[in-house]
């Protein structure tokens, strides 16, 4: 039996995962640079963070550290994805925008003062339109 539409080469696993993995170590990087870019500039502006429950102030390269360590963790989230799921860019969104939403929580939580909250929350949010779309598009591929 012959078929009559396009047949569809996907590469080994290798070249899916470089496909993802590299480009998205690219966007976790950007989002770090950018969240730490807010991170100083609500600095220079008076926005403490410092967490009223542990008294510990969040340093400016721990903005960069977390947001890189959780941005290699979503790479890692997005391949497995892909190599489980049907409609992987369909489930990253999904499971992406849900993980999103529950980071948005735990600044209210530490009863930190408002600007330090709102500006944890913007950077929560920056971070993931850096990192949401982009992993999307490359597991539409």
């Amino acid at each position: 039996m012959t078929s009559t539409g396009p047949t569809l080469q996907f590469g080994n696993h290798s070249q899916q995962r470089s496909r993802l993995f590299l480009p998205g170590l690219a966007a976790a990087a950007t989002a770090a640079i950018a969240v730490t870019a807010v991170a100083a500039i609500a600095m220079a502006v008076g926005v403490d963070f410092e967490l009223p429950d542990g008294g510990e102030s969040i340093p400016l390269l721990g903005f960069t550290q977390l947001t890189f360590t959780l941005g290699v963790v979503g790479i890692l989230l997005a391949l497995a994805i892909r190599r489980w799921a049907s409609e992987p860019a369909r489930i990253w969104v999904r499971t992406a925008v849900a993980l999103t939403a529950l980071s948005l929580v735990p600044p209210f939580l530490v009863r930190a003062d408002l600007a330090t909250a709102c500006t944890l929350v913007l950077a929560h949010l920056i971070a993931a339109a850096i990192v949401i779309p982009f992993v999307a598009r490359r597991l539409a591929i």
